[in-house]
């Protein structure tokens, strides 16, 4: 909008300027040609009425009493020249030397004798200033050329300059009002515009495929920006329903790698049972003296791998199906505080800023989260480690209890970060890797969530929050 008015002010200023040019000049034009009919119609009437020979010689004695008469009714200078296009008489004083017209050129001279009207009007720029000179032959009453007529004429272009800078004053005025109400037009239809694209960008830039996406309601006037928001508000729903088809197929494939996980554990323990039973087949002998010690050795065995059986269902039984929260009112820094007796360690370090949170948990559940980071972080640090630190606290933070171990151990390297809440995954060399799987259902059960920070080699901070529920 803007920039349309600027051009059209620049246009209409432009055509403007050369109207007023075009103007001026077919006035001097026509006004030099109304003057010359004239001045030449005067001539005549003193060539008729002369008593002189009507001979170029005798123009001087013919206009000599009348040349400054004709120049003063017409109010314009007159000059008379020969033919030959030498001076023959000038309404100019005689002492004027300076002003004194020069002889005809040439060239004007040949081009006024050549032209079919017998008329030239030279066009000439004098310090900037127009000059019109028109050339006409004299003729007397028989045709005959007597001499050439001048007419020396300065174009005075300072009415037209005046109009044109009053127009320009008044144009600028016009349009310096428009481009004020333009600017304010733009701003406001820009601000309007802007507003709702800002906030569908900032829906956009919101939306994650890993959360729930608001839809946009807003009812814009625009066309257009109508379609983008059905646009947009078309995806988050086309984007809700791929993210349960997705996890729903997470679900299904991380049971799968359960299953595949707990029939690998389960058939582990199998292969040594079968070889067991096997070679106390092959080797049982009723009367053998080591009877006694051998079967005692075959049944040590087949317990162990019937115990690896059952800690692996175990596992598998507790993280597939939590037991139903019994929640009650307790002090979790009491509780947490509890938990930490059964493990030996004298480097596990205890702190709490407040002696008392009271919160509505299931203390059982709440027990099953400590020691279970607890373990992990002992588990983190190397055993040629020296000052090894294992830090609990305890804290309030606005409605929510935070809860962090922080350990000095080995940390988690970049590339298994995000794999650390997922079942069977397990950077030791033992156990299922449900762990932390299991507490992070407890925690989500609950409103909470577990966030962790680690730097390689230094350690890991796992932090806990939950809500308060007095």
């Amino acid at each position: 909008m803007i920039v349309l008015i600027v051009i059209a002010s620049v246009l209409l200023a432009t055509i403007s300027i050369i109207q007023f040019k075009n103007e001026a000049k077919e006035y001097h034009q026509e006004r030099l040609e109304n003057k010359e009919k004239a001045i030449t119609e005067h001539i005549n009437y003193v060539l008729s009425t002369t008593t002189y020979p009507l001979t170029t010689r005798n123009l001087p004695l013919i206009f000599k009493d009348r040349i400054h008469e004709l120049s003063d009714i017409h109010n314009l200078e007159i000059n008379i020249y020969g033919l030959n296009g030498k001076l023959l008489i000038s309404s100019k004083s005689s002492f004027s030397i300076d002003s004194i017209p020069p002889p005809v050129p040439p060239l004007v001279l040949k081009l006024v004798q050549s032209s079919i009207e017998k008329r030239y009007v030279n066009i000439t720029n004098k310090d900037g200033v127009k000059n019109r000179s028109s050339y006409t032959i004299i003729k007397d009453d028989k045709f005959k050329p007597l001499g050439i007529l001048n007419i020396p004429y300065v174009e005075d272009d300072s009415y037209y300059e005046s109009e044109l800078r009053n127009f320009l004053l008044r144009l600028s005025q016009v349009y310096g009002f428009t481009l004020v109400i333009g600017f304010g037009l733009a701003y406001f239809l820009s601000t309007y515009i802007t507003q709702t694209l800002k906030t569908i960008s900032d829906r956009i830039n919101e939306t994650s495929f890993m959360q729930k996406n608001q839809r946009i309601y807003l009812k814009a006037n625009s066309t257009e920006i109508d379609s983008l928001i059905k646009a947009y508000n078309a995806m988050v729903d086309d984007l809700e329903e791929s993210a349960v088809k997705l996890a729903q197929s997470e679900r299904e494939e991380a049971w799968r790698e359960m299953a595949k996980q707990v029939a690998h554990e389960i058939k582990n323990p199998l292969t040594p049972m079968r070889l067991t039973v096997q070679s106390f087949q092959r080797k049982f002998d009723p009367n053998d003296p080591d009877l006694k010690q051998k079967l005692n050795d075959y049944s040590q065995t087949l317990i162990q791998q019937i115990d690896t059986m059952s800690a692996v269902a175990s596992a598998f039984s507790n993280f597939a199906s939590m037991p139903a929260q019994q929640n009650e009112t307790l002090n979790v820094v009491q509780v947490v505080e509890l938990a930490l007796d059964i493990f030996n360690e004298d480097f596990i370090a205890f702190e709490s800023s407040e002696d008392e949170i009271i919160s509505v948990i299931d203390r059982t559940q709440l027990i099953r989260i400590i020691t279970n980071l607890v373990k992990n972080a002992i588990q983190a640090i190397p055993e040629h480690r020296e000052n090894k630190l294992v830090s609990v606290k305890v804290q309030r933070e606005d409605e929510n209890v935070m809860i962090s171990v922080q350990d000095n151990g080995f940390g988690i390297e970049p590339y298994n970060a995000p794999h650390i809440f997922e079942p069977k995954f397990t950077t030791k060399t033992s156990g299922m890797g449900l762990g932390l799987g299991i507490i992070k259902n407890i925690i989500e059960n609950y409103k909470g969530s577990i966030t962790f920070e680690t730097e390689p080699g230094k350690g890991t901070v796992f932090t806990v929050r939950l809500p308060i529920k007095n």
